[in-house]
């Protein structure tokens, strides 16, 4: 459909085959963004890999993702980071067990998002309740999700854009201010101990290699300041997505108790009671991948995709999206073209072959084509963490007899009120 936005036209498709079209067919004439206001605090939009048109500093970006973040042999070398702080989220949640505390999934999964991320990236965490520095990045990035989200005059209406009525460009530089001023003091403290002590210096997390190819001269050199809006980038991006789609998978569990106890029975079959989930176990849990997928379609984390801009005119399906239009792929309708489409059914995805990888447009949480989400690695590799560790080791009880569903419509659609349960350590 179209819609006329303000001054913005704006084009959604809502069919897997429509999303086709968009993602794959016509990327080459769509892959550019609309850029709201907010984003472009910091020249954000020319620096920040989501919203750079498709240039040569784009293209060198994205291969450093691929060959230098987020391949398999680096996120393998550094997963002891991550078994450290999944371990961290079983013994929080023992604690709750032990003490008959109600555990609340939206803000043990934030946190626990948010410190798998850090420790990837800096070898520390950012949300060390003693940690003045973590308390304020904490409220940052979430400040950052919430501004970009909010709906913006001045973006449909460009005349306003200088005047900022709604104080939504003021609000965000303070919060680009607050994470560039924290990323500084960790990039200065990480060069100073690998001048002085270069062996004690970590070197297996992803500001390592970052770093290392700053002074690198060859096509992947990136600059300090490159860096930075990198880093932030994959803080913004992965911190809600996770943590949302963590509390929906828990919430469908709750909901539907046989699907909790076949996903309890093989993780203790196949990894026996009480040993932890490691990585490298995930593909031998078949209902655990179909619950996350089955999570994805059901309550994607990002409703709309972020907004394409078509480069031409160019023909979708016999209909003209013009020049300058903006294009939304609603990734929560297409989740929705299946049968039984409010069913939580993880089942139907057992015999399937399809992934999320952007090549089944049935299934897209990630985007799809050249700008397919580039964390997509370590963003699975992170849930099925989360998720497996929270159904292998403990039995729940609902706090209430009914989940409430309610959805709250932001970048990402998130629960409208906390998902809280009872552990019990099996």
């Amino acid at each position: 459909m179209t819609l006329k936005l303000g001054r913005v036209t704006t084009v959604v498709v809502s069919s897997a085959a429509m999303a086709k079209e968009v993602l794959q067919t016509h990327d080459q004439f769509l892959s550019c963004r609309t850029v709201p206001d907010s984003i472009t605090t910091y020249n954000h939009e020319v620096l920040g890999l989501p919203w750079l048109p498709v240039s040569p500093l784009w293209r060198k970006l994205r291969r450093i993702c691929n060959t230098q973040l987020f391949a398999g042999r680096i996120l393998d070398a550094n997963q002891n980071l991550r078994r450290a702080k999944v371990a961290d989220l079983v013994s929080q949640v023992s604690r709750s067990a032990s003490k008959g505390e109600m555990v609340d999934f939206g803000k043990v999964a934030f946190l626990t998002s948010l410190n798998l991320l850090s420790n990837t990236i800096f070898s520390a965490d950012f949300v060390d309740p003693n940690s003045e520095i973590g308390k304020e990045f904490k409220q940052a990035v979430r400040g950052i999700m919430e501004e970009a989200a909010r709906p913006n005059l001045g973006d449909y209406f460009p005349l306003l854009k200088k005047l900022d009525l709604q104080g939504i460009k003021r609000r965000q530089t303070v919060n680009f201010d607050k994470v560039f001023n924290v990323l500084e003091q960790m990039m200065d403290q990480r060069l100073q101990l690998q001048q002085q002590t270069p062996t004690s210096a970590p070197n297996n997390d992803l500001l390592h290699n970052l770093l290392n190819l700053t002074h690198q001269n060859s096509d992947m050199e990136i600059s300090k300041i490159e860096v930075q809006h990198l880093i932030l980038v994959l803080f913004v991006a992965g911190t809600d997505t996770s943590s949302a789609t963590l509390q929906w998978a828990m919430a469908e569990l709750l909901r539907n108790p046989e699907k909790l106890s076949k996903a309890q029975e093989e993780s203790r079959r196949v990894i026996g009671r009480g040993n932890p989930i490691e990585e490298s176990d995930i593909s031998r849990l078949p209902y655990l991948q179909a619950i996350v997928k089955e999570t994805f379609r059901l309550h994607a984390p990002a409703p709309f995709q972020l907004p394409r801009k078509a480069l031409q005119d160019v023909e979708i399906g016999g209909f003209k999206v013009p020049k300058d239009a903006q294009v939304l792929v609603n990734a929560w309708a297409v989740g929705r073209n299946w049968e039984n489409p409010e069913s939580f059914e993880p089942e139907r995805f057992l015999e399937s072959e399809m992934e999320v990888r952007g090549r089944d447009f049935e299934l897209i949480p990630f985007g799809g084509g050249r700008r397919i989400c580039p964390g997509l690695p370590l963003a699975m590799r992170m849930m099925h963490l989360m998720l497996g560790s929270l159904v292998h080791f403990f039995d729940w009880k609902l706090e209430d007899e009914d989940v409430n569903m309610d959805e709250k419509f932001g970048l990402t659609v998130e629960m409208a009120f906390p998902l809280r349960a009872l552990p019990v350590l099996v």
